[in-house]
């Protein structure tokens, strides 16, 4: 193991151990390289690589500060996981995470993120009814939808994964509808809000678990047909 890679996992155990906290300020460069028994070359490459991983922030003039530790800022380098993957495994991961973030929106959300996963349906409605669709409209709205969802959960770490990985996948959707799946994600999204709105977090599982299944066929080629493809619409709105 490298010099710097002993920085690393020799900050991260200060953190660990609360030596370090949030928003702290690292010691003096020298201090904290006596520490760490490094260099101060090394100690230099692994603050580099924990920004990197969100974990430091060096502020020119000001010193090195450890970061809020936000999960959304430390789980960011999910979304290159998820640019690599295009295999069906990935998408069953994502499926399980935002099945289980569904129902526990269903017992969690509150007015506002109501309001909000709602305006994200209202925002696919226009791009569906444009001439030609809108699709990089439809894509961030299906987007904004999922993401409030997610958040709903009350589940920062959950949200933050789902995050990575949702906006990544319907992103890779084709640019243009494909058999009526714009169409029926709008129906599912809609069924999905209801059964969370209702409070139904078995209702909200199995609603966002088969339209998951219905987007993974689509993504990737699969003629298997899903239980969504004949569920009946739910108006939410």
């Amino acid at each position: 193991m490298s010099r710097s890679e002993d920085v690393v996992d020799g900050i991260k155990q200060m953190i660990l151990d609360g030596l370090l906290g949030p928003g702290d300020r690292l010691p003096a460069e020298k201090e904290l390289a006596g520490t760490l028994g490094v260099s101060r070359g090394s100690l230099r490459e692994g603050v580099r690589a924990l920004g990197t991983l969100g974990i430091l922030d060096s502020r020119h003039g000001d010193g090195t500060y450890v970061t809020t530790l936000d999960p959304a800022r430390l789980l960011a380098p999910v979304s290159f996981v998820a640019d690599l993957q295009h295999d069906a495994e990935f998408h069953a991961v994502r499926r399980l995470l935002e099945t289980e973030a569904a129902g526990l929106a269903a017992l969690h959300i509150d007015d506002e993120d109501v309001q909000l996963a709602r305006a994200a349906l209202d925002e696919s409605a226009r791009a569906l009814s444009a001439d030609p669709l809108d699709h990089e409209r439809l894509v961030a709205a299906d987007v904004a939808f999922h993401s409030v969802v997610a958040r709903a959960s009350g589940n920062s770490v959950l949200a933050a994964l789902i995050d990575g990985i949702a906006g990544r996948t319907s992103r890779r959707r084709r640019s243009t509808p494909d058999d009526g799946l714009e169409d029926r994600t709008f129906v599912e999204h809609e069924a999905i809000l209801a059964a969370i709105v209702a409070r139904d977090p078995d209702r909200a599982r199995l609603r966002m678990a088969t339209h998951l299944l219905s987007l993974e066929d689509a993504i990737t080629g699969s003629d298997v047909a899903t239980a969504d493809s004949v569920a009946e619409p739910v108006s939410a709105r």
